[in-house]
Formats: C-alpha cells, structure tokens, sequence
C-alpha cells in the first residue's frame, strides 16, 4: 500500500511540474526546442517499445542532464580533453609529461577534462589542480573508481553510458590532448579524427603527445601513412588534423596558437562563417582566396560582419569570414586556419585567447 502511495505522489509531482512547464512554456527562449523534445517523448509513448527501450532513453537523458547542469557555469572557458592509458604508473615519463602539458595548459588559461580514473587522466587532473579539473567517469561492471584528486568534487559525473560520456568530451572540448594507451585511447583517436575529417566535430587542435625520445605516436603515424594515406583511404590532407610532438613547448605552443587569430566557426544556411579575434587585411583575404579556392564550392572567401541568422550569437561583434566551403577538404581547412593564424594581427583588444 505503502508503494502505491509514493508512486501516486511521484505521479501527482510529475503532473505538477509538466503543468508549471507548459504554462511557462509560451514565454520560454528556447519554447520550440522544447516543443520539439516533448513531441519526441509523446510520440515514442504512443509506439509500442520495449522497457529496456525506455531505461535506455531515461538513463541517456539522466546523463545529457548532469552533463549540461556541470559544464554550464563554465561554458565561457575553454577547456582541453586528455586522453590516455590509466595503466601508466606515476613514476613514468609519460605520466610526468601529462602532468606537466595539464599544468602549463591550465596557466594560459585553459581547463582541463579527463576520464577520471587513474594513469594519464590522474595525471592530467594532477596538473591541472582540482579547481581546474573536470572528471567524466564511467559506471563499469568492475567499478571504475575516480581518482581521489577529482573524487568528491563538483565537477565529476559518472555516466551510464560511455556514448554520452564521450558527447561530452567533445562537446566541451577546445582542444584534444592525446597521450600513448590502449584500446581505450585509440579508440578515442580515431573517433576525433573521423569527426573531425567529416566536419562533425572542429575545427579544434588534436596533439598527439609522448614522452621524450618516445615513438609512440610516430609508429601510429606510419601505419596511417603506409596503410590508409598511401592506399588513398583517406586525403592526403588528413594527417593535417593533428599534431605529433614529443615536446612540452611544441605541445602547449601548438594549442594556445590556434586560437590566435581563429575564434571559432559555424554553418549559417550555406556559409561557412569563420569568427576571428581581429579583422584580416585585404590583402590576405585576397591570399586566402588564391591558396583555398579548391576548398570553395563557388564565389570566394569574403570579410563580413555578423550574418542575420547569427543574431543570438554571444560572439556577435567578432570580425569573420564567410565562404561556400564543399565540407570535405577538412584537412585543408586546417592548413587554412594555420595560415590565417600565422598571417594575421592579434588583436590588443583580445585579452584572454582562451576565453569564447
């Protein structure tokens, strides 16, 4: 008897709360998203699924709940995900130099993402400090403890599920620091890469980091070379994504300079729309139009302010550049981006790079 009550109670307090919901729900910014959300949930009630169907579905929005609640306050900050083997001892070198690339990244400005657990991920919440840290640990079978540098605090989510997990490493991500592992950190290798290759996720640095002397990632590199590069399964172009060093200078240097000039960008309809710390001259513009029309399904790469559709943007007042970009030479886009950052001006008025 005592079950049925509390579930009447859950089902009246449930009733309340979508009640308040669409009452307000006319007034709301963002009411059509919701709309749309609610509508999703309404039709898949009226099918006929399976009740693991509907754990799956409320166990995946428990997780995207928790994640956009945490990352929220924090969503002006630009942050880096590092990944690596939570096998690697504390007394390698390959953990000292996660330690120290989290370190010398949370001083210009950056915060610092990590699976949680131990190994690489200690590492980098070691070097990052916890006020600079979040942890994105994962509910397994043989209990995946987090580390005690993250444990306990505000900032560590367990997910159920590793999919949401892993939306929120990217997501939420500026760049991508990747140090040697296992199944686990190749795994999240190749999936940056293919989303960066198919414009699903960047433009953002990738860093392929080793320890001094080490050949980890170039003995990757030559695999990619010979078996996917040579054999044309991939552009040419490609390995342009990401960047291999065995230095902490080169690694942090790489990082803290794609945002130099390069803001971020985003699709407006058709257009591509480059937003940038300071306005280029006319005369790289005009370089730019010479050295990337291949990237161009037609017109060229032209100065703008602001376009219409970009009205809600909090970067409304950034300079940009607008083009037809084919989304396919993503490599090229890259090298485009490099260029634009070693050509243009940074603006004084720029205070803080890794501030969006």
């Amino acid at each position: 008897m005592a079950l049925s009550s509390d579930q009447n109670n859950l089902d009246n307090l449930l009733s309340q709360e979508l009640n308040d919901l669409i009452h307000h729900l006319p007034h709301h910014k963002h009411r059509k998203l919701i709309e749309r959300s609610l509508a999703v949930l309404i039709r898949i009630a009226g099918k006929e699924i399976d009740r693991l169907d509907w754990k799956i579905l409320a166990a995946s929005l428990e997780d995207l709940e928790k994640g956009f609640q945490t990352f929220y306050p924090y969503r002006h900050t630009r942050k880096i995900s590092i990944f690596g083997s939570a096998r690697i001892a504390s007394n390698t070198p390959e953990y000292q130099m996660a330690v120290d690339f989290a370190r010398c990244v949370t001083q210009l400005g950056f915060m610092v993402i990590t699976g949680a657990g131990g190994g690489i991920m200690q590492a980098g919440n070691e070097g990052a400090g916890r006020e600079n840290s979040f942890g994105l640990n994962i509910k397994l079978p043989f209990e995946q403890n987090a580390n005690n540098l993250i444990q306990g605090d505000g900032k560590l989510i367990n997910f159920k599920y590793f999919f949401t997990r892993k939306l929120f490493f990217l997501r939420e991500s500026d760049a991508i620091a990747l140090f040697p592992g296992g199944f686990g950190t190749q795994d999240e290798a190749f999936e940056t890469l293919t989303l960066c290759q198919t414009g699903k996720y960047g433009p953002v640095p990738l860093v392929l980091i080793d320890r001094p002397g080490g050949d980890y990632w170039h003995s990757w590199n030559e695999y990619i070379g010979k078996r996917l590069v040579i054999r044309g399964l991939i552009s040419s172009e490609d390995p342009s994504l990401y960047t291999i060093t065995d230095r902490l200078d080169v690694a942090c240097n790489t990082i803290r300079n794609f945002y130099r000039v390069y803001h971020s960008s985003r699709y407006v309809g058709q257009q591509f729309v480059m937003r940038l710390n300071s306005e280029l001259s006319d005369e790289i513009v005009d370089q730019l139009n010479q050295d990337f029309a291949d990237i161009l399904t037609h017109g060229k790469i032209e100065k703008s302010t602001a376009l219409p559709g970009e009205k809600w943007d909090e970067s409304v007042d950034l300079p940009r550049l607008v083009f037809y970009f084919n989304q396919k030479n993503l490599g090229r886009l890259y090298q485009m981006i490099a260029q634009i950052n070693q050509l243009g001006l940074v603006s004084l008025a720029t205070e803080h790079p890794e501030i969006k």
